[in-house]
């Protein structure tokens, strides 16, 4: 019973978050209809209290330095021009003749920097939807064209990007954001080489079939007020590429540089449960995203709009990703203490003997599908499974950066199912619907992510990590 009370709490969760219920909301009361009907009734409110609110709030400590800090980049980001003056000068480097890859490049510059992927999405938008429509080409490709360049090779595979999905596994496997970095490169171009080829390919096959842009009015007007209100791109494009190369560049220099070269043992004498190694790649990325971030408070100092708006619309912006996140955190907790778990996790961790590789990309890719969310469904995977993987990994004498890589890409993969909330997000700022776009978003960010997936497992497999 208490499989099938978890099985039907996992199934409301989805298809409510797919109907646009808050998870804050939806997360709490699944995992109290699991217990219900698992039978615990009784321990109801202390698994609330202590197993759902624990776990929650342990993340949040975790992880809110980074939520906050790359929000607040983002937003002085876009707030600065420098967002605008990238995409802008990357139209301007390949013209309107190569659309579909100038709208990708612009994505994977902005998102590879660390500005968050919905305001690269509403920078880009009204970009490529004026490039779109002057090529002739159809709207209904935009999504894909932005998804491929937000949601895929720059959040899960590329080393060193400090995207959350790409920084969770870190504590768990004492590794840091370069891990596997030769497999990273190698999925990475095989899910922008594919993801490319493949949105060409529709390019071809609509002109074809004489498709042109089509008549749409579903965000035109709304689009147009975006990009009036939208900062003055004046910054020169070597210059708004200085922010994002200070994140990649100070992120790899304490990563390899620093912190390697101090003694940090002092740190766990006075504080008994912090572990410099598991810890120094989440202070890396943090001392990369505040110093660009304070780079760009100076520089554009006497351009500013509003620059107290812009801090403090940067960091209440963190706040709803980092408790979405946490309460799906607290949910899976829960589910992991009712008996029906033991089950399910012995199956998962059983489906590949002797290789945990595959064990953990299924795990990753099944908790991400189901919570429509890759940061949520790896943060359960982890929280869960994190130990019993690295223990896994030891005996199997696989590197944790292996397992960390694999995580990532595995979480990545399946996270955008329909009831996704990033491509709710999308498809909203893009006036499509599922109908007309989920198709070509799916395989781009599904379909492909899983074959750069499966061959980074067969890589590592044979030759491990590199």
């Amino acid at each position: 019973m208490s499989i099938l009370a978890i099985v039907i709490s996992l199934l409301l969760l989805m298809f409510l978050a797919y109907r646009g219920i808050s998870v804050l909301l939806l997360a709490p009361l699944m995992a109290c209809l699991a217990v219900l009907l698992s039978g615990d009734a009784a321990f109801l409110l202390p698994i609330y209290t202590d197993t759902f609110m624990s776990a929650l709030g342990n993340y949040v400590i975790q992880f809110f330095p980074l939520f906050l800090l790359g929000a607040l980049f983002g937003q002085l980001m876009a707030d600065s021009g420098a967002a605008q003056s990238i995409a802008n000068g990357i139209v301007k480097k390949l013209g309107t003749h190569h659309v579909v890859l100038t709208v990708v490049m612009a994505c994977a510059v902005l998102t590879y920097g660390g500005v968050s992927l919905f305001v690269v999405a509403f920078a880009i938008y009204p970009i490529s939807r004026e490039l779109f429509r002057s090529a002739n080409l159809p709207k209904r490709l935009i999504p894909a064209s932005i998804a491929l360049g937000s949601f895929t090779f720059t959040m899960t595979a590329l080393p060193g990007t400090p995207s959350i999905q790409n920084a969770i596994p870190i504590p768990y496997y004492e590794t840091n954001s370069f891990a596997a970095p030769g497999l990273g490169m190698i999925a990475g171009l095989i899910m922008l080489g594919l993801g490319t080829f493949y949105l060409q390919s529709r390019v071809k096959k609509a002109a074809s079939n004489g498709e042109g842009y089509g008549q749409h009015t579903e965000r035109e007007a709304a689009a147009n007020e975006e990009q009036e209100q939208a900062p003055t791109a004046s910054l020169p494009l070597w210059l708004a590429l200085i922010p994002i190369i200070m994140v990649i560049g100070l992120n790899a220099l304490f990563t390899y540089g620093v912190f390697p070269a101090l003694d940090l043992t002092f740190i766990s004498d006075e504080f008994e449960n912090v572990s410099p190694s598991g810890q120094s790649g989440l202070w890396a990325i943090l001392i990369a995203l505040l110093s660009a971030s304070a780079w760009l408070i100076i520089t554009r100092w006497k351009h500013w709009m509003d620059l107290k708006e812009s801090i403090n619309k940067g960091c209440l912006g963190s706040l709803l990703p980092i408790f979405n996140t946490a309460s799906e955190v607290g949910y899976g907790a829960v589910i992991a203490s009712l008996a029906g778990f033991a089950i399910i996790r012995d199956a998962v961790l059983t489906a590949s003997p002797g290789n945990p590789l595959i064990s953990e990309a299924m795990a990753m890719s099944v908790l991400a599908g189901i919570t429509g969310s890759s940061s949520g469904g790896l943060s359960i995977a982890l929280e869960t499974l994190g130990s019993e993987y690295l223990a896994m990994a030891q005996e199997a004498g696989i590197n944790p950066e292996l397992m960390h890589r694999v995580a990532t890409l595995a979480a990545g993969g399946m996270d955008t199912l329909p009831h996704s909330g990033a491509v709710i997000t999308l498809l909203a700022i893009c006036g499509l619907t599922h109908r007309q776009s989920y198709g070509n978003v799916a395989m781009v960010t599904i379909a492909l992510p899983v074959i750069a997936l499966l061959s980074v497992i067969t890589l590592g497999t044979l030759f491990g990590s590199f």
